[in-house]
């Protein structure tokens, strides 16, 4: 999978998560960007990433994550 796929497929997550069709993730991306991205929607924002994706991200990674391109290194690094 490369970066490129991730993104796309992160993109409709994130769409769909925060009912929002502009969304356009990049690596910079943090919840400051993006309106409703709190700590509850952080919950489902994993839910839904780990649904997307057929994997568990681990506990100590989602809560050190700082932006959009950590988690994609996390789903690559993951999905290997």
């Amino acid at each position: 999978m490369t970066r490129e796929e991730v993104y796309e497929r992160l993109n409709e997550v994130f769409r769909e998560v925060f009912d929002d069709e502009s969304i356009e993730l990049n690596d910079e991306t943090t919840s400051n960007d993006i309106d409703g991205w709190d700590s509850f929607e952080h919950i489902n924002l994993v839910v839904a990433v780990q649904d997307e994706f057929s994997f568990k991200i681990p506990m100590g990674k989602v809560v050190t994550m700082e932006n959009v391109g950590e988690m994609v290194d996390i789903i690559l690094q993951l999905g290997e």
